[in-house]
């Protein structure tokens, strides 16, 4: 049976969401931030070196990072295509598009993402009364000239893309769509969400009534996204 070290208000859900999607049985190892650093705890480095979620164990592997993840379970587990393009032939539009959402979810929309985030606590966080205008000239700078730029540039790719068929991959739902609805989710979850990005709030309506996406909701737990929105 396949092992999931589920880190509560992490990637891991994505993982869970795929298992229940493609009915495998599975447990789940449960691990809890600390409270004040927001850090995964040091019991998930007996899993894996870098302590981090999502990790999963499936036999005599232990695999890691939720795009490998999600790429092995389809592969190994999906025999039916139910949830990914048929492995041949490789250069099939459906197959790029679905490699190329799989990448582009963690490689390119998410370090804005997270970007804004960081400059965000910077910018709230504690300092001498003296700092803060430094501090928040300089967020507000990053913020207007290079991050806020990026995300609504990621947003409006996304939002164009989803114009052409309704799910990122193609005409069918695919586990490309569970890899993508992390990013999705957490510009959901900042300030003035998706108002200008209809197509985008449309999916997040979409994958949050799929009846896995709710079972893995029930097994693995609410979880608060980016901005402080809670997915539930």
């Amino acid at each position: 049976m396949i092992t999931v070290h589920h880190l509560n208000n992490s990637r891991s859900q994505r993982v869970l969401w795929l298992l229940e999607e493609l009915t495998l049985p599975y447990q789940i190892v449960r691990h809890e931030r600390d409270p004040k650093t927001m850090l995964a705890p040091a019991a998930l480095r007996a899993i894996h070196p870098l302590g981090k979620s999502p990790v999963i164990v499936d036999g005599g592997l232990t695999i890691a990072e939720s795009g490998a993840i999600l790429d092995y379970l389809t592969e190994r587990y999906d025999t039916e295509c139910a949830l990914s393009p048929p492995a041949r032939p490789i250069d099939s539009p459906e197959r790029q598009q679905f490699r190329y959402w799989m990448h582009y979810a963690e490689g390119s929309a998410m370090p804005p993402l997270l970007m804004t985030l960081i400059f965000g606590r910077i910018r709230s966080a504690p300092m001498p009364f003296f700092a803060k205008p430094v501090a928040r000239a300089i967020v507000d700078k990053a913020m207007s000239a290079f991050i806020g730029p990026q995300v609504s540039l990621h947003l409006d790719w996304m939002e164009q893309s989803l114009q052409q068929h309704p799910w990122f991959a193609g005409e069918r739902f695919t586990a490309a769509d569970i890899q993508m609805s992390f990013p999705v989710q957490a510009a959901m979850a900042r300030a003035g969400g998706l108002e200008r990005h209809p197509r985008l709030r449309a999916f997040v309506e979409r994958i949050e009534a799929r009846p896995a996406y709710q079972a893995a909701l029930k097994k693995g737990g609410s979880y608060t996204l980016m901005g402080g929105a809670s997915a539930d």
